[in-house]
């Protein structure tokens, strides 16, 4: 008796999100989180919806019928979608598409989700956590760390995640002050008293803005918010995007 072979796992990638109306006869722009628009956006391609549960579209999925180009500006035209008012119904609403998870990337620094779970994050050449889960948001993606005090959030950008080595199983972070651990609170420490002839020194001035590692950490998070507040399914475990993810993003 012949045996079959087990059919190659598949999962979703993340190739793109509706963000406005465009025109009156239901054609919709498109924000492309795909290196090759070509292949992922042909005539016939479906893509599942990740919709509010509230819209009339979850659950759904959505055929393209073309991807035409305005301004440099991606513009799709679908199935079923044929008006503004339609079209308006769906902005916001990210596609997806079934991915071989076999597949190899062939881009520099590109990694899907079930790479990244299960990798030790290290910091200072210390391991701190384990990444279990990979959010994806619509300006950044979000890493899920597992550590001895609970999960820290940490946004995938250069500036805090700088290296991911697959092959030895680790993720380099670079976080800010406070994402892996409480501040310190100083309020018992008295300030000292400043003489009266002080003066502001022009290098001093914005010396407390916070560093674009930091402001990543903070807008991750609000994002966050915003999203369980318009009541966005979360992503699923082993999603990814399809740059396959240049990540990590900035």
């Amino acid at each position: 008796m012949e045996s079959s072979a087990k059919p190659a796992p598949t999962d979703q990638l993340r190739v793109g999100r509706l963000t406005k109306a465009h025109g009156l006869k239901g054609a919709i722009k498109i924000e492309l989180y795909t290196d090759a628009p070509e292949r992922r956006f042909v005539p016939g391609a479906v893509f599942t919806l990740q919709v509010p549960t509230s819209s009339p579209w979850h659950g759904k999925t959505l055929e393209l019928q073309e991807l035409k180009w305005y301004n440099s500006h991606p513009v799709a035209f679908f199935k079923g979608v044929t008006d503004r008012s339609a079209a308006e119904g769906l902005i916001k609403a990210i596609l997806w598409v079934d991915q071989d998870l076999a597949e190899a990337s062939d881009e520099e620094d590109a990694w899907y989700d079930h790479q990244l779970v299960g990798l030790s994050v290290i910091r200072d050449g210390v391991t701190v956590g384990t990444v279990t889960l990979v959010d994806h948001l619509p300006a950044q993606d979000l890493l899920h760390v597992t550590t001895e005090s609970g999960e820290v959030l940490v946004p995938f950008v250069k500036a805090i995640v700088p290296a991911v080595d697959i092959a030895a199983g680790t993720l380099t972070v670079t976080p800010p002050v406070g994402l892996f651990e409480p501040i310190e609170d100083d309020d018992d420490d008295e300030p000292a008293a400043a003489p009266e002839s002080a003066t502001i020194d022009a290098e001093d001035v914005g010396a407390d803005e916070p560093s674009s590692a930091e402001a990543s950490a903070g807008e991750a998070a609000d994002e966050v918010e915003a999203l369980q507040a318009d009541g966005f399914d979360e992503t699923p475990n082993d999603a990814a995007n399809d740059t396959p993810d240049d990540q990590p993003r900035g």
